[in-house]
């Protein structure tokens, strides 16, 4: 509950923000004749294939009596016609002159000039930081649910392993209390791994959203028979949509595939939720002991899906 509360006075500090900002630029907009509005009623024009009145008004969310007046001051000054639809004569779709193209072109140097003037006290990897974080606010805003644009691939990249480390390293000290060794270990393993990967017997499934992997689970073949499933992990943010299900699931039908007989994972009484998936999906725990590494002292817990019992 906390974290859907307490975006609300964020984004409402933001929209307070960023509103003078778009004053700012409406206002040096008008010293070039054209207002913030008429700017982006040029653009839309120019840039939208059979653009009509109609589809302006809705996708700008612009009152029709003044969008209706300011498509006459175009007309008036010559920077748009009208050609009627050959299907509907009532419908005109809407072109710019060459002198409104010219205009459009004018505003356009002059709007990348003024947010040039803006940041150009900042730092360049703070105008990095801007670029992301705005990409991240319309990504965000535009996905009504983050399933729409998450992507698995399997390829192995340069720099993958790099991430996951880091992603083991912070997730499990914030959410399970493990030191800085543990990620010493999570760095050993995937040392021990790439000495002999070989995607002929051993997989990885990577989650991503946007090119940043926010999820991770691997089969690794160690003899015909048997395989290990390791490194399963969830970013937080990616967690409650069904993602880590379909990452286990993709695991084990893989094995079949392979004609694994039997898959084993090591993993920690103290993740909960992860343990309750692999039960459901037919794992059996052959053993736990008690321990005291990374940090702290835990039950480590060993367990196998037999495939030959499992339809």
């Amino acid at each position: 509950m906390g974290s859907s509360t307490s975006i609300i006075p964020a984004i409402r500090n933001f929209n307070r923000f960023y509103t003078k900002v778009l004053g700012l630029l409406d206002k040096q907009l008008l010293d070039s004749d054209f207002s913030l509005p008429e700017a982006r009623v040029l653009y839309e024009i120019g840039n939208t294939e059979y653009c009509t009145a109609k589809l302006l008004t809705e996708r700008l969310n612009m009152d029709a009596g003044y969008l209706s007046r300011m498509l006459k001051r175009f007309e008036k000054l010559g920077l748009i016609h009208r050609v009627p639809s050959e299907k509907d004569g009532r419908s005109f779709f809407l072109y710019l002159s060459s002198p409104g193209e010219e205009t459009l072109s004018n505003l356009n140097t002059l709007s990348e000039e003024q947010i040039q003037n803006l940041v150009a006290g900042i730092p360049p990897l703070g105008q990095i930081s801007i670029a992301k974080s705005m990409a991240s606010i319309e990504r965000e805003l535009s996905n009504h649910a983050t399933k729409d644009y998450v992507s698995i691939r399997t390829e192995l990249k340069p720099g993958d392993i790099g991430m996951l480390i880091h992603m083991h390293g912070w997730i499990y000290a914030k959410e399970c209390g493990y030191d800085h060794t543990f990620e010493g270990y999570v760095c050993k393993t995937f040392y021990d791994l790439l000495q002999t990967y070989s995607p002929d017997k051993d997989r990885f499934w990577l989650a991503e959203v946007n090119g940043e992997i926010v999820g991770s689970i691997a089969i690794i073949g160690h003899t015909q028979e048997k395989a290990q499933l390791r490194w399963f992990m969830l970013h937080p943010d990616a967690r409650g949509m069904g993602l880590g299900s379909k990452l286990l699931q993709e695991a084990i039908s893989y094995c079949r595939g392979q004609g694994f007989q039997f898959i084993s994972l090591e993993t920690t009484e103290d993740q909960k939720t992860a343990i309750r998936m692999y039960m459901k999906a037919g794992f059996k725990k052959l053993s736990e002991q008690e321990t005291e590494s990374w940090g702290k002292r835990h039950l480590e817990q060993t367990y196998l899906l037999n495939l030959r019992t499992i339809p």
